[in-house]
């Protein structure tokens, strides 16, 4: 047995284990090392490595794979695309067992492009550090101030940063912005005025250019957010609750948990076991966008909720976060909220709404808080469960609420005041 013959066979055999540990169906377990060896002896044939396979290399034996199948076949797959996850899957899986991830992130092409990482990374640890923003907030900024900076060219080097100017900063706004909405351009020149003012507080540009960003005027709470009515989310909740299987429990709590609490979806998905004291019947919950905590009163419903699905649909898992796929790898939920996003839009459509507005967790969250309002409770404590800061973030909840509000108006006399 050669070398590399005998590096493949250790390579397998940590591929079964982790198929194992991740408690992947026997069918899998049993398909997945037999399809990654015919990748490993094709890699062989070519004298490459595993460590060394590329993209182009998982390309090559496709188009080889696709090519027996029609010699067998006498025909081309109904299917290609399915066939072609049936090998990308396990390909992948074992070059992130090799690397630690996969795709492997590139390392830069030059040294323009090295400079401009270091510039993003060292204006992350900025707003990590001195202004405290979340991972989101940080991650949505770092990739407009990459673009900005590859968007100029050679000249978005240390020299042409010194020498940036009113001009450059026009030109890239109109080409950026052209065909946004007015709330798009307000949110992506506030994000530039602010990485331009980083780079002249760490004296990267001769001037404080982020003045020159000139973006439209958002009024104070000028758009109305949308909810669901409550005969929409008490249905979407009706409809969850009759599918009792380790799915059905999940999306059903997690529903709960939002219709309830009016909780972010990476507040969700981030919950862990311990969050949850049964004992003192206490919610624990991290306000993902604020970074403060928040301990709630562990209601009936919810509660019973996500016990129902730890007892009768939670797959058994090391991880500590509640909620996991219901499928393996039995993982957490990104804590983007993504997998939770798309949780909702089937609950919605297994209740037959379509709402006009927002059909995410968020949603959810300005119903509960709407809900709130119009069952008079004080704005301060509506903003305490739903993690604000402060009052004014609160506030623009109280536009949904309208009607409710209008109808406490006093009546004036018909002859007029006193």
């Amino acid at each position: 047995m050669s070398i590399q013959s005998a590096g493949d066979a250790s390579l397998i055999e940590q591929l079964k284990a982790h198929l194992r540990a991740e408690r992947y169906a026997a069918g899998i377990q049993r398909l997945y090392p037999a399809l990654v060896q015919r990748f490993l002896n094709f890699l062989e044939s070519k004298n490459v490595a595993i460590e060394a396979a590329c993209l182009s290399d998982i390309e090559e034996f496709l188009r080889r794979e696709l090519r027996l199948y029609r010699d067998r076949h006498e025909r081309a797959p109904r299917h290609p695309r399915q066939l072609r996850w049936k090998y990308t899957r396990p390909i992948h899986m074992t070059l992130r067992l090799v690397h630690g991830r996969w795709p492997v992130a590139a390392a830069p092409a030059n040294a323009l492009e090295a400079f401009q990482r270091d510039v993003v990374q060292a204006y992350d640890l900025w707003m990590q550090e001195l202004r405290g923003l979340a991972v989101a907030t940080r991650f949505q900024r770092t990739t407009q101030a990459l673009q900005f900076l590859k968007a100029l060219g050679p000249r978005g080097d240390k020299d042409g940063l010194m020498g940036l100017n009113v001009r450059d900063i026009d030109e890239y706004v109109q080409q950026r912005c052209n065909n946004l909405r007015r709330r798009s351009i307000s949110d992506y020149t506030s994000d530039l005025r602010l990485f331009l003012r980083y780079l002249h507080g760490s004296s990267q540009t001769a001037f404080d250019l982020s003045e020159t960003v000139i973006g439209p005027r958002i009024y104070d709470r000028e758009d109305i957010p949308s909810a669901l009515r409550p005969e929409e989310v008490k249905k979407v909740l009706e409809v969850a609750a009759q599918d009792l299987s380790p799915t059905g429990r999940r999306d059903y709590a997690m529903l709960m948990l939002l219709a309830t609490y009016g909780l972010r979806a990476g507040e969700v998905v981030a919950l862990r076991l311990e969050d949850l004291d049964w004992k003192k019947e206490v919610l624990r919950v991290h306000h993902s966008k604020t970074g403060e905590h928040s301990e709630l009163p562990l209601l009936r419903e919810p509660g019973e909720a996500v016990l129902g699905y730890l007892k009768h649909g939670r797959p058994k898992s090391e991880h500590r976060e509640i909620f996991l796929y219901a499928r393996a790898p039995y993982r957490p939920f990104k804590r983007s909220g993504t997998g939770l996003y798309s949780a909702i839009q089937f609950r919605l459509a297994a209740a037959g709404l379509t709402p006009s507005g927002k059909k995410g967790p968020h949603a959810f969250r300005h119903a509960r808080a709407v809900s709130l309002l119009r069952a008079a409770v004080p704005l301060k404590i509506v903003g305490d469960v739903l993690g604000h800061r402060s009052a004014h973030s609160t506030g623009v909840y109280l536009k949904l609420a309208t009607e409710d509000l209008r109808a406490i108006g006093l009546e004036i006399p018909s002859g007029g005041l006193p």
